[in-house]
């Protein structure tokens, strides 16, 4: 291996550049079609209503603990990836030249290895006459916000009227989300929805299968399998290329910047040929061997917070649960997976982070599972909410008439479902 004791991490402060607007675009020549003007989605906190019930202090760090159920060879790969979920990748193993943190914990913590995030991701692009262009060639719509050098860090570009934050997705439980059929989840997108609800399966190219898949993965729902997930993550989020996405990311979309700063040859993450198996499928077994938080106690409170979460509606596209194959993974076979989610693309108005990602549109978002939602510690897709009820309150789209019962419960019945909602 090559050293690189020349090369450097370092950061881009988001103070100037997210939290702010983008710089002007310069004015167009005479008579030209002036720019749409600048649809910043920046996620400001959410002010907290008079007498805001706090829906309870999340759990703290936990052990990472593998389904019930599985064998020994099982539980060795959980280990195994559990370790390389953990792992600081350095550049000389393929980190960079431009990516957002060293490790997959580092982004998934909160409640335990494997959680949701505590930090958040930025994605840009531009929108014409509705029109949304992730400027690819510019480098978007995701910004890696860190480098191995100063040459290759990047910035949002000028050219970008759309800047949106994410906090990452949690992941217990994964693995029986994964192994939930696709007839499933179709099945239900075609039933009728009372409150204008309607959701749709966003149907994806599986980079693992080749094949057309619902996806489930991602708050646009734009993967369909864990390893297609992990993949992904690794390139975008660490800069480490594999045999499923084999090309670095350039800097701002700057080829000759890459070719200076990156040494080492695609792809990074190395097939064992033993084994068959790189990091991508290490990390994709740990989070699909990974068991879902347990439930808190259900006292009569909390039981009669599902009642009010069912009248209110909230289920509709929280679905309490779907049933899993037959054909899957030891330890996820014919499982009740208790998720509190459809899987579905929503509308959500307001709610929408103003990014597509085909086949989602700006405003679609998959439904959140809620499971685990105990174990959080910020809500909604940019964890611009600080309490569950605020969540709510943001609810917008397909999701209008039904935020807009919740505002018309009694402080008793908001109470109840909050605590319902503290214990799944």
């Amino acid at each position: 291996m090559k050293t690189i004791s020349s090369q450097i991490i370092v950061g881009l402060s988001l103070t100037a550049s997210v939290m702010a607007a983008p710089a002007p675009l310069p004015p167009p020549p005479s008579g030209a079609t002036p720019p749409p003007p600048p649809l910043l989605n920046v996620s400001a906190p959410l002010p907290p209503p008079p007498g805001a019930p706090n829906p309870g202090t999340p759990l703290p760090r936990r052990p990472s603990v593998p389904l019930a159920g599985i064998s020994a060879a099982q539980l060795a790969e959980f280990q195994d990836g559990r370790a390389e979920f953990i792992k600081e990748e350095r550049p000389e193993g393929g980190l960079g030249p431009i990516f957002n943190d060293v490790s997959c914990v580092a982004c998934h913590d909160a409640g335990g290895v494997g959680g949701a995030g505590r930090k958040s991701v930025v994605r840009f692009g531009r929108v014409t006459n509705g029109v949304f262009d992730p400027l690819v060639h510019l480098g978007g719509s995701l910004l890696q916000k860190r480098s191995i050098s100063r040459e290759s860090l990047e910035t949002i570009p000028r050219e970008a009227n759309v800047v949106a934050t994410r906090i990452t997705t949690p992941l217990f439980g994964a693995g029986l989300i994964e192994a939930i059929p696709d007839s499933t989840i179709l099945e239900y997108a075609a039933l009728p929805k009372p409150d204008g609800i309607k959701g749709r399966a966003a149907m994806v190219t599986d980079p693992v299968s080749g094949e057309i898949r619902v996806g489930r993965f991602g708050w646009k729902a734009q993967h369909a399998s864990l390893l297609g997930f992990s993949g992904d993550a690794y390139l975008n989020e660490m800069g480490i290329t594999s045999r499923l996405f084999p090309t670095e990311n350039a800097p701002n979309g700057k080829l000759a910047v890459l070719a200076r700063a990156d040494k080492y040859a695609d792809p990074e993450d190395v097939v064992d040929p033993g084994t068959q198996r790189g990091d991508i499928d290490s990390a994709a077994s740990f989070m699909r061997l990974l068991a879902p938080l347990p439930r808190g106690p259900v006292t009569a409170q909390v039981t009669a917070g599902s009642l009010v979460f069912h009248q209110v509606g909230c289920a509709q596209c929280h679905k309490a649960e779907m049933v899993t194959g037959t054909a899957g993974p030891e330890g996820t076979r014919a499982q009740v997976v208790a998720l509190y989610s459809d899987l579905l693309l929503h509308d959500m108005g307001a709610l929408g982070d103003g990014i597509a990602q085909p086949p989602a549109t700006m405003k679609e978002m998959r439904t959140a599972p809620l499971w685990g939602l105990r174990a959080r510690e910020r809500y909604l897709h940019d964890g611009r909410a600080t309490t569950v009820d605020l969540a709510i309150r943001a609810h917008d789209g397909e999701a209008k008439v039904v935020r807009d019962r919740y505002r018309t419960l009694s402080t008793g019945q908001r109470f109840a479902l909050l605590e319902f909602l503290k214990s799944i």
